[in-house]
């Protein structure tokens, strides 16, 4: 394991010790509103704080953004060549309410690219890995995107309007992507539902709306599982954008001309 990726381990493990200890006592932390359906807890905060104290020790000249402090450079130059992408609890709200379905997530990019991925799901205690060129794993075990071939067969990981809140615009491009699939699925955690696709429990996933945090340690997992990335026109603007198709190889076309056929 690359050792950038083994701090980020034990970075993620740190958090979700933090995440865990504190779901055992859901009446002992607290809850601020910073949106609708937008929620963060203090526990939000320790693990985040936790997670850039190791990463900082390791790395002082790296920089940061991440989903609760925002962009922090602590001592690294503002064009530093690392910047670590950190989101320390997706899926605050299934916390909240004691629903063991959550996770960290740890990115590593370098020059913009991401090279280094952590998804930890402290609940089941599964660890998603990966380093650019060398692969996708879950608890060492190698992954793979499903080998489905035909979106009416595919079962999808989803994030978009309709799902995630009552937004009406562009329901209708998502409405006939789902009812051309097996079926949609929403976890709580886009994060989760994303990595899903790289270990074959998802055939793809669709969402929008995401920030980079959602994203960047998930994206090169999915892709080292042999899966493929990109937004909504089938372009790499989706860590800018938000708009995300992570598939199979086979499928991926298939949702794009859905998507472009379909008035948003």
């Amino acid at each position: 394991m690359h050792p950038m990726l083994t701090t980020a381990v034990k970075a993620a493990r740190r958090a979700g010790s933090i995440i865990n200890r504190a779901s055992l006592n859901p009446d002992r932390f607290e809850v601020t509103r910073k949106g609708a359906r937008d929620y963060v807890t203090d526990i939000d905060h320790e693990a985040e704080q936790a997670i850039i104290d190791i990463l900082h020790t390791a790395y002082p000249h790296h920089a940061f953004l991440a989903e609760e402090s925002g962009v922090t450079h602590q001592n690294a130059q503002h064009n530093a060549e690392f910047e670590w992408v950190i989101d320390p609890l997706d899926g605050t709200t299934n916390f909240i309410h004691g629903l063991p379905t959550f996770a960290v997530s740890i990115g590593l990019r370098q020059r913009g690219q991401v090279v280094q991925a952590v998804v930890y799901d402290p609940s089941r205690n599964e660890l998603f890995t990966a380093s650019r060129g060398g692969g996708a794993f879950l608890n060492d075990r190698r992954m793979r995107v499903s080998g489905q071939l035909r979106l009416s067969d595919a079962l999808l990981g989803a994030r978009w309007p309709g799902v995630s809140g009552p937004d009406g615009s562009g329901v209708q491009r998502f409405t006939n992507l789902a009812n051309q699939s097996s079926g949609v699925r929403r976890t709580g955690s886009s994060v989760l539902d994303m990595v899903y696709v790289g270990a074959g429990r998802f055939d793809a996933f669709c969402a929008s709306g995401l920030k980079p945090w959602d994203m960047a340690a998930a994206s090169l997992i999915v892709l080292e599982a042999g899966g493929l990335v990109c937004d909504f026109e089938g372009e790499q603007t989706w860590i800018d954008h938000g708009n995300v198709l992570a598939s199979t190889p086979k499928i991926l076309p298939q949702m794009l001309s859905i998507l472009k056929s379909t008035e948003a």
